[in-house]
């Protein structure tokens, strides 16, 4: 499958998307901010939708939207973690502003140029051009150096706000911060993974690393593990089987580790209330 230039592309910009995905879906699980992804994937979805009515590029109005609407969240909620009317209403809000794009793009273009809807909701990484995979691979990077960079302080901000503000740390800037990159990576991954298929790769493979790990550091690790693995597998049965929509395989690929894991811990945790040694 690596003679195929598409399937090159695929790969590449899929490895990339998955470790941004990885590592900063490891913060949104641990923040208890599942919900608020899964609003920027929609954000995503009516951003794209506006900017083709305007005429503009998808992935300006891609960008513009879930950055903007990551920062919105921020500020919008309490030390900048927005609570579940503040993310449902933006969703609400949101995703009817998509159906009205959708409905004014899909009657002002042509059939073909209708399909920009599609796309954006559930992906075309086997579509991408090269353009798009240096887009994609440069914009993980920058998103992942962003995360890193606050890793430490942004754990310290997760696991117990009140003493880290007592400590000076700035919790609100960094959770306002970090909702603008899970914007930008939500962005990046909806042209690959689509909006409706996102969040199952931000949630399932960290999902599975917080199940095997208590240690914050191995757990980002594996979280960034495992959902590359998911694209590369994702990737890999859609090509061997080509009715199976790619999307729909790296998702089915993501949520069959966090199932393993799951099982793996619950079985462990049977075994030593049984008094056998844990394996």
């Amino acid at each position: 499958m690596f003679a195929h230039e598409f399937m090159r592309n695929a790969l590449i910009a899929g490895s990339f998307v998955g470790l941004a995905c990885g590592l900063v879906g490891y913060f949104v699980v641990l923040r208890a901010q599942v919900f608020a992804g899964d609003a920027l994937s929609h954000v995503a979805f009516t951003g794209a939708l506006g900017a083709a009515v305007l005429g503009l590029d998808t992935r300006t109005g891609l960008f513009v939207a879930t950055i903007t609407g990551g920062i919105i969240l921020g500020l919008l909620g309490e030390r900048a973690r927005a609570d579940d009317v503040v993310i449902g209403s933006l969703f609400a809000w949101t995703l009817g502003l998509g159906v009205l794009f959708l409905s004014i793009f899909t009657t002002k273009s042509s059939a073909g140029n209708g399909t920009a809807g599609v796309r954006v909701l559930f992906g075309s990484i086997f579509g991408l051009s090269g353009t798009d995979v240096r887009i994609s691979v440069a914009l993980a990077i920058v998103a992942s150096i962003l995360l890193l960079a606050i890793a430490r302080p942004l754990l310290f901000a997760s696991l117990d706000a009140a003493v880290a503000v007592a400590q000076g740390v700035p919790v609100a800037a960094l959770g306002i911060g970090f909702l603008a990159i899970v914007g930008l990576v939500a962005a990046q991954a909806s042209q690959a993974v689509g909006a409706l298929l996102l969040l199952g790769l931000l949630a399932a493979p960290a999902g599975a690393a917080h199940r095997l790990t208590k240690n914050p550091f191995q757990g980002i690790a594996l979280s960034a593990v495992f959902a590359v693995g998911s694209v590369w597998i994702g990737l890999t049965l859609s090509y061997e089987f080509p009715t199976l929509p790619p999307s729909s395989m790296i998702i089915a690929a993501a949520v069959g580790i966090f199932v393993l894991a799951f099982a793996s811990v619950r079985l462990r945790w049977s075994w030593t209330r049984r008094g056998r040694p844990a394996f």
